[in-house]
């Protein structure tokens, strides 16, 4: 997977974020002083969720890496690609309907403290509180991080993923103002084909037809890590 495929997915794909976590952003507590101390906190709140991203691309990286040396790398990604491609055509709304009961245990309560407090600090770990919130997106994020092979790589992607979601995120919490519905159901209509792509992408991968960037040969990349005695 390429970093672009990455940024792309984060930047068309808060388009989702303005509706589902716009709410949040609109809510953050001011903090109190100057303007300056005020645009110093939301690029807190931002940079708490990307940090978040980058640890969960750590994570996946591990699992990624480990299905390489496994050698099941290729069909992994062939099963994710077409998962993704079949919720996409088949039903476009259903690929970011996730459960979240499990976030009423620790998580809710604990956004809820952080939103009661006006600092800066405050602000971050919400932001990386955040980055915890099941999202349909991030698992899609998540899985292109997976195919990455290395936890390097992977850790790459998502911080990538996550700039990606930083304008409109950014914007939103800057402005206190939320995007009109109307416009945000037409611009949510790129959403579809990015996931696509992102599908398309893995399935790619995974068939390892030695293209350089776009389906590498990952049997060559497994067997790269190999030592001779």
């Amino acid at each position: 997977m390429e970093l672009w495929t990455a940024f792309l997915l984060g930047l068309t794909g808060s388009l989702h974020c303005a509706g589902m976590c716009g709410p949040l952003a609109l809510a953050l507590p001011r903090v109190a002083g100057s303007r300056w101390a005020h645009v110093v906190s939301r690029f807190a709140y931002n940079a708490g969720r990307v940090v978040t991203y980058a640890g969960l691309g750590f994570v996946f990286g591990l699992i990624g890496k480990s299905l390489a040396m496994a050698g099941i790398q290729r069909w992994v990604s062939i099963g994710l690609g077409v998962v993704l491609l079949a919720a996409v055509l088949g039903s476009r709304a259903e690929v970011f309907r996730l459960p979240a009961t499990w976030t009423s245990g620790w998580l809710k309560p604990a956004l809820g403290r952080q939103l009661r407090r006006r600092g800066v600090g405050s602000l971050a770990v919400l932001g990386l509180l955040n980055g915890l919130l099941p999202c349909g997106l991030v698992y899609v994020a998540c899985a292109g991080a997976a195919a990455m092979g290395t936890v390097q790589g992977a850790v790459e992607y998502m911080i990538v993923f996550g700039v990606g979601t930083v304008p409109m995120m950014l914007g939103l919490a800057l402005s206190g103002t939320a995007i009109q519905a109307s416009l945000r159901l037409r611009l949510q209509k790129a959403i579809p084909y990015c996931l696509g792509l992102v599908a398309v992408l893995l399935i790619l991968r995974g068939l390892s037809l030695g293209i350089p960037y776009v389906s590498p040969d990952l049997s060559k990349a497994a067997g790269s890590g190999a030592c001779c005695h």
